[in-house]
Parts: C-alpha cells; structure tokens; sequence
C-alpha cells in the first residue's frame, strides 16, 4: 500500500514552527523527494547553517508505527544508515529528521554499485539484532507458507532490512547507506540475501541465477537450506501475486514478475 506524497508548505503552520524550533532556526527553502512510497511528507529542509531530511506521517496513518519504528532502530544501525537527528510529534504528526546524505540511488544495474551493496548486506549481517520490538519473519510471510515447520525455518535472530528496493540505498563516496527501514524484521540470516535477488531481477539486467551469483557473495546466503529457500521463494511469488491483483501499477507488475521468475528458477533446479 503506497501513501499519496504531499509538500512541506501543506504542513500546519504549528508544525512549521516547532520543526523551526527543533532546528533552532527557520526553514528557508524545502524540496520534496520524489522516491519513496511509505512517508506523507519526505523533503529536504534548508536552513542557514546546511540541511535535513525530514519524513512523517499524520498520526492517524495506520503505518505510523513505522515512524517509530525507524527511530527506534536508527542507534543500532550506526554506518549503516544515515543519522537520525529527532523524532517530534506535534500536531497529530509524526516526523522524524535524518542527518542529510548527498547521494544518489543505487543502480542494480551497475557492477560497482552491486559491489557496494555485497559489503553494506555483509556488514548488516555482522550487526546484533537489537532488543526492541520488530516483527518476527515467520510472521511476516505466515500467510504463504503450507507447511508450518518449513515457516518455522524462516526464524532467528538476525536484523533484516527487507525492502532493498534501490531507492531506499543510497551510494555515498564509496559506500552503500540503507534507509527506510520501517519493514526491519527479526529472522533467519539468508532473508534479505534472497529478497535482494528478487530486487535485482526486477531491475532488468539479471536472470535468476545471475541474481543468486550475487546474493551468493553475501556469507548469510550460504547459511540458508536450498530446500528451505524454495519454499520462501514461492512465499514470495504468492506474496507479490497477492499485492498485484487483477491491475497492478507498473511497478508492482513489475515486482510481481520477478518474484514469479525466481519461483521458477528455484521450483525447476
């Protein structure tokens, strides 16, 4: 379920001003971000000393939680992922600002940038999974998996990102950064491994299993049972013909469709 995007000059004057206050001083210029599908307000904020990033919700959003969500976890994933600065809630809104990146998205497409991504996701699979509440991977796909003790696999105690899709990475001098980590989730190690390869089959240049040549870099793929992952795969498969219904938007079919190529590559091994 994707949030209609709205502009900062939408906000209530009240929230401006206590944004301002937050800041310690006014906002003179905002830009709204183009990509995302999860935040009501995602924007740039200038001011006279340099920029943030700024992202909310109304707290009436039935996704609200992940506002705090991401403020929680942010502490956890220092490197990983741009700093938070504050969380504020005024107004029947939930904000949070980040330490602005100058950056641009991933490619999935690109050697380097998918170079790039094998080293953050080996980094990701190194850090503790924090103690904070986060939704656990075998509940998350419950819904498509048959075989209870199969979905059981899906379990464990790494701290999973879940949703690289390319715009929540941000290529920054060398470095990969990940954000938009509202979907975090706790699970097996091999999760996001795998749902990489579905994000990289999506973007155009790669079959499945040069998809899975990739994911294969990462030392938690290796962690996971083939048979196992099968199973996921068609999870995912189900999953993603659920969310496309009978008239999916472009990118959705286009989601849908790799998550049905993977299932087969993996069903016809």
């Amino acid at each position: 379920m994707t949030t209609t995007r709205i502009h900062w000059a939408d906000l209530p004057d009240s929230v401006h001003r206590a944004v301002a206050a937050r800041l310690g001083m006014p906002v003179l210029a905002a830009e709204t971000a183009s990509a995302g599908f999860n935040s009501e307000i995602a924007a740039k904020l200038t001011t006279s000393t340099g920029a943030v990033f700024v992202k909310g919700m109304q707290l009436s959003h039935p996704r609200v939680w992940t506002q705090r969500r991401e403020a929680e976890i942010n502490p956890y994933v220092e490197g990983l992922a741009p700093a938070l600065l504050w969380h504020l809630e005024v107004d029947d809104w939930s904000l949070v600002a980040f330490e602005h990146v100058e950056a641009r998205h991933a490619d999935y497409r690109q050697a380097g940038d998918l170079e790039l991504m094998v080293d953050a996701l080996s980094r990701l699979g190194r850090t503790p999974c924090p103690p904070i509440e986060l939704r656990r991977a075998e509940q998350r796909w419950a819904a498509y998996v048959d075989d209870p003790g199969m979905l059981a696999r899906f379990a464990g105690n790494s701290l999973l990102h879940t949703d690289l899709n390319n715009e929540n990475v941000l290529i920054q001098r060398g470095r990969a950064l990940l954000v938009d980590w509202a979907w975090a989730t706790r699970g097996a190690p091999w999760i996001d491994a795998a749902l990489w390869v579905i994000w990289l089959i999506a973007a155009g240049d790669h079959s499945p299993a040069e998809a899975e040549a990739w994911a294969a870099r990462l030392p938690a793929w290796r962690l996971g049972d083939p048979t196992v992952v099968d199973v996921f795969a068609q999870a995912q498969a189900r999953m993603w013909a659920d969310i496309a219904g009978d008239d999916p938007d472009p990118w959705t079919a286009d989601l849908n469709q790799a998550a049905q190529q993977w299932a087969r590559f993996r069903g016809s091994r």
